[in-house]
């Protein structure tokens, strides 16, 4: 289930709920019960490669290993 942070548009709390997509615009019940609206804010994340190579796409003057193709012996 997709994670959704929410904004209070009043004092700039944070909320973040795991909720289905249909939901993900659906209006979130203030949690201290102040009557403060939230709003969906614009999420972003990381991805971070990994040093496996796998699911790499090689692309440029080097070899997948990551050595330029003349030091590496692989003929690609």
């Amino acid at each position: 289930m997709p994670q959704y942070e929410y904004i209070c548009e009043k004092d700039g709390e944070v909320l973040t709920l795991l909720r289905p997509m249909r939901d993900a615009d659906a209006p979130v019940a203030d949690p201290k019960a102040l009557g403060r609206v939230f709003i969906r804010k614009h999420s972003v994340f990381g991805v971070a490669g990994s040093s496996s190579g796998g699911g790499h796409v090689h692309s440029g003057p080097s070899c997948p290993c990551g050595k330029p193709q003349s030091s590496c012996g692989s003929r690609n």
